[in-house]
């Protein structure tokens, strides 16, 4: 069918400026050029036509032999979500002192008297989104950057329902139940490191990744007054998580300047590490929350989940991985 239908293909002397020159075009069909995997020699003459009709000496402008030809199949979020990949989420809570007492109208963790603030307007943006990515809905939620009892020794990645061998809330609502009854227990602190919770989320991916198969990729959403005192070591440990099934999207709340999470964001050029790495592909998304203060809260998980389905769909294509269970395509 398919495969014997013909196409052209054009040869062309390549310039910079955008006026390439025809070298000359064959016809082929996908039969023809698959002959090339299996050792045939597979060459075509590269006609131009114009010196064809000028020239009758003219024999052509060349040859084209194909070495090799594979068909590959283009997987799509979707192909994968269906095929059973289940997204891990995971929310990274910044309790440090910049974010003002919790007790303060003036604090980005004061809950108005209508029960949110924009820490729980992330929450449940995000969230709402890509709980039904994910099966048994229970979700690890940490906070970093507050002294915690019983010693107030300050914390980085500390389990938001204190059970640290198992952080796990019962749906999005479980961890905005932790979240508030966290919020009167802890005292509010610094510095503001990310790389614990990303090194965290990555030793989970990197476990995950041994398996060989589509069947799970993480997100970590961090949500974030903005003020990172880690930047090396977080650098480094983004450029270690882009090998691995794993995004992260950073929600920056409140007025801060935020120019160190756009950097993070990698958007204008690769992030490297301290030492030069580059990162293998691009994983983190930052979106500053006062963008979208008066949006519908649509508006906001869109933004924030735009890139995720590119990146996981990146990964698996990068590590040639596809679909688990095949898509079962019903006979119209």
């Amino acid at each position: 069918g398919l495969l014997s239908l013909p196409f052209q293909v054009q040869c062309a002397d390549h310039d910079s400026d955008g006026s390439h020159d025809l070298i000359g075009t064959f016809e082929t069909n996908m039969t023809q050029l698959q002959r090339a995997g299996d050792g045939s020699l597979v060459e075509f003459e590269c006609i131009h036509p114009e010196k064809k009709q000028k020239k009758k000496s003219y024999k052509n402008s060349g040859i084209i032999r194909i070495k090799s030809c594979k068909i590959e199949t283009e997987y799509s979020f979707l192909d994968y979500v269906m095929g059973g990949c289940q997204i891990n989420f995971t929310v990274g809570v910044d309790f440090t002192g910049s974010n003002g007492d919790p007790r303060s109208p003036d604090s980005l963790h004061y809950i108005s008297p209508d029960g949110i603030n924009e820490y729980l307007i992330a929450i449940w943006s995000v969230g709402s989104v890509v709980q039904d990515y994910d099966t048994d809905k229970l979700f690890p939620a940490f906070g970093f950057g507050a002294q915690v009892p019983p010693s107030w020794q300050v914390s980085h990645e500390f389990a938001l329902n204190f059970n640290p061998n198992n952080p796990y809330c019962q749906g999005i609502q479980g961890i905005v139940d932790a979240y508030r009854q966290i919020l009167p227990q802890i005292r509010l602190y610094g510095p503001t490191n990310f790389s614990p919770i990303i090194n965290h989320v990555a030793r989970f991916a990197a476990h995950s990744a041994q398996q060989g198969t589509a069947s799970q990729y993480f997100v970590l959403l961090i949500i974030t007054d903005g003020e990172i005192t880690d930047l090396d070591q977080t650098r480094q440990a983004i450029v270690n998580a882009s090998k691995l099934p794993m995004s992260i999207i950073i929600v920056g709340v409140g007025e801060a300047d935020f120019k160190a999470m756009e950097f993070l964001d990698g958007d204008s050029g690769v992030l490297k590490s301290l030492t030069g790495e580059p990162a293998a592909r691009d994983i983190v998304q930052f979106v500053p929350f006062r963008q979208f203060k008066n949006a519908p809260r649509e508006a906001l998980s869109q933004m924030v989940l735009a890139e995720v389905p590119k990146q996981l769909v990146s990964y698996y294509k990068w590590q040639g991985w596809a679909p688990m269970k095949p898509l079962e395509v019903k006979k119209m």
